[in-house]
């Protein structure tokens, strides 16, 4: 059975290990081999802090105990009214169980119930599997791009989707537990 609830502290180690296990999978092939180590490695220990913190809404899918996906969701800095997925990412031991789903439909329930009419988020161009799931789960390509350099000096073209998840316009904070 799957369990999605809110982050606590101690889940900082379960989502390092499901963001370092995600990213080398899906994004070190973009990387120089050393550099890609050093990104994986860093992932491991980021999180501590950010599940422990009231900033944003960070949310965790387990089976059986062990967190397999996560999500990090703030307000907007750029598209006011919006909510933003910073991180959504899921253990490839996890991919194609459901895990991911069940993560993204309570994500946008609790966004939607803490006001948030609108998500968006950004992913790498070039990950068919992010973009396939994103679409799969209600999000559209508004057209939007960027670059995002990781600190190799190498940008990375990016894509924006978004999703309305109701009519409802006026955000609450996502500080509180749902």
């Amino acid at each position: 059975m799957i369990e999605v609830r809110q982050a606590t502290a101690a889940d900082g180690e379960g989502v390092g290990v499901v963001h370092a296990a995600s990213w080398e999978a899906a994004y070190s092939p973009f990387f120089d081999e050393a550099f890609a180590a050093e990104q994986i490695k860093s992932r491991l220990d980021r999180w501590h802090e950010r599940v422990a913190s009231p900033e944003g809404l960070v949310l965790v899918a387990a089976v059986d105990g062990r967190v397999l996906a996560f999500s990090w969701s703030v307000p907007s800095p750029s598209r006011p009214g919006f909510a933003e997925i910073n991180s959504f990412y899921g253990h490839p031991d996890g991919w194609g169980t459901g895990v991911a789903g069940a993560l993204m439909s309570e994500t946008l329930r609790r966004l939607r119930a803490d006001g948030f009419g609108r998500v968006h988020l950004w992913t790498l161009r070039d990950t068919p599997q992010s973009r396939r799931f994103y679409t799969k789960s209600g999000f559209t390509e508004t057209g939007e791009t960027t670059t995002r350099d990781f600190g190799d000096g190498e940008p990375i073209d990016q894509v924006e989707y978004e999703i309305r998840t109701s009519t409802t316009t006026s955000p609450r904070s996502t500080n509180t537990p749902g």
